[in-house]
């Protein structure tokens, strides 16, 4: 993260980067960290934290629906910590509207963990979807958490896009060939995203190139 000399008590804004098995939320996170100041403030994946701890994970509907239960709670409690610091842009890597896109059975999350679409929907300010790859060339597979197969990414992807419909800030970042257009993209939609107080420190890391692919 870059320094800042704003000293301005934030009110902070939740924002979200979602999408699809695949679609570069990591590498994307690594350059906001890299790029945007101290005031940007970024969560881990809550999902990562349970799997990465053993949480059993296998096809049968009871557990898989025990894991999004358990991801929604890691989730909300990471967000419950966004106070401690002063923080103009809280960014979660995964909402808890994305559980709802992995859920299986009968029921619904939201229902399940004693909550609705809506009231999580209007928890967060915007929402910058990143999609999955289009092609199969495309998608990388050098993950260790990630079981799905590209035809299985795509449809999470499409139904992510379903879960996160109707939130007005909702923004989408298309798959492209070249990886550092749909990260540039990713960025600028962030930048205008922080205070202006902050965003004069943002690395002017490739606007040229965003401004140049929309030419």
């Amino acid at each position: 993260m870059q320094p800042c000399d704003c000293t301005e008590r934030h009110d902070p804004r939740r924002v979200v980067l979602t999408g699809g098995p695949g679609a570069g939320k990591t590498a994307v996170l690594e350059l906001i960290r890299l790029f945007f100041c101290v005031h940007v403030r970024t969560l881990p994946e809550s999902a990562s934290i349970v799997f990465g701890g053993r949480f059993p994970r296998n096809g049968r509907e009871a557990i898989r629906q025990a894991a999004q239960r358990a991801i929604f709670h890691v989730q909300r409690e990471l967000e419950a910590t966004e106070d401690a610091d002063s923080a103009a842009i809280v960014l979660c890597d995964r909402g808890t509207v994305d559980g709802s896109a992995y859920w299986v059975g009968p029921g619904d999350l939201f229902t399940a963990v004693g909550t609705t679409r809506e009231r999580e929907l209007s928890r967060y300010h915007g929402v910058i979807h990143l999609r999955t790859p289009s092609s199969p060339d495309d998608y990388p597979s050098d993950n260790p958490l990630r079981i799905e197969s590209w035809e299985e990414a795509s449809a999470i992807d499409g139904r992510i896009a379903a879960a996160w419909a109707g939130h007005p800030r909702y923004r989408e970042v298309a798959a492209t060939r070249d990886f550092l257009t749909k990260a540039a993209r990713a960025l600028a939609i962030l930048r205008d995203e922080v205070p202006e107080c902050c965003r004069r420190h943002v690395k002017p890391f490739l606007w040229d190139h965003v401004a140049a692919d929309s030419t």
